[in-house]
């Protein structure tokens, strides 16, 4: 069927950031499609709690190309279309930056299969449908990068170093794919999770303290970056739109 609503992939949709992006771009008339790595229990309960219909939660694990072709292809079957895609899915665990030998290999791989070939994976398993996008501004992919692309201080050094990479492949791919698709990092600082908030609390308010607005991002900040790019910045590509309360400034 052809879909009437236009219609948004998000991978990672279950996670903190990406729920909050699914629950934004269902309030401004997308179809979600939450994307999930194995399990679909978290990401099927979301969508009667997503305004609008056509909602879906599809298998999309970055990390294998299989079967991200296989999510396009339920896609177009679904929907007939593809208007946006968040590549929202990341990994990381905390590895101290001088701990050489702690950032094993196998830790390595996943990140950055997951962060930054997985991000491509997505783009090239949907882009042929994004590309037939009638979407006024033409679609849009959306890369969720991280302050620690610009500051290299983040949980691990190769955490860093592939957002850096997901930055310099927005770059890339907004000059492969326009002018019919645009392509644009949103760029968070430090985002006050579930997971941040289970940290250390002297950690957390040391960070709170050097953002010069005073907090932590919340995760539906991110969400709203995300859909003013796609519905507003209809004139920008290839760059890293930052969502961190100034933090380089300090």
């Amino acid at each position: 069927m052809r879909s009437i609503e236009p219609v948004a992939v998000v991978t990672g949709g279950a996670g903190a950031i990406g729920a909050a992006v699914c629950r934004a771009l269902a309030a401004v008339g997308f179809a979600v499609v939450i994307g999930y790595r194995e399990t679909p229990e978290r990401a099927e309960a979301m969508i009667p709690t997503l305004a609008g219909t056509g909602h879906a939660a599809m298998r999309a694990p970055v990390t294998d190309s299989g079967a991200l072709q296989s999510l396009a292809i339920a896609v177009r079957e679904r929907y007939a279309r593809c208007d946006v895609l968040v590549n929202c899915a990341g990994t990381t665990r905390f590895v101290a930056h001088h701990d050489l030998d702690g950032l094993d290999d196998a830790l390595i791989d996943a990140i950055l299969a997951t962060n930054v070939r997985g991000s491509f994976a997505a783009v090239r398993a949907l882009a042929p449908l994004l590309r037939a996008s009638t979407q006024a501004g033409g679609a849009v992919v959306v890369n969720i990068s991280s302050l620690a692309a610009r500051t290299a201080i983040g949980s691990n050094v190769m955490y860093c170093a592939s957002k850096a990479a997901l930055d310099s492949l927005t770059l890339s791919l907004a000059r492969a794919l326009a002018p019919a698709v645009r392509v644009v990092s949103v760029s968070p600082g430090l985002v006050d999770t579930e997971f941040v908030k289970s940290l250390d609390t002297r950690w957390r308010d040391e960070q709170e303290a050097r953002t010069p607005l005073g907090r932590l991002a919340a995760p539906a900040e991110i969400a709203a970056a995300v859909v003013a790019v796609v519905r507003d910045l209809t004139f920008t590509t290839g760059c890293v739109l930052a969502v961190d309360g100034g933090r380089p400034l300090n």
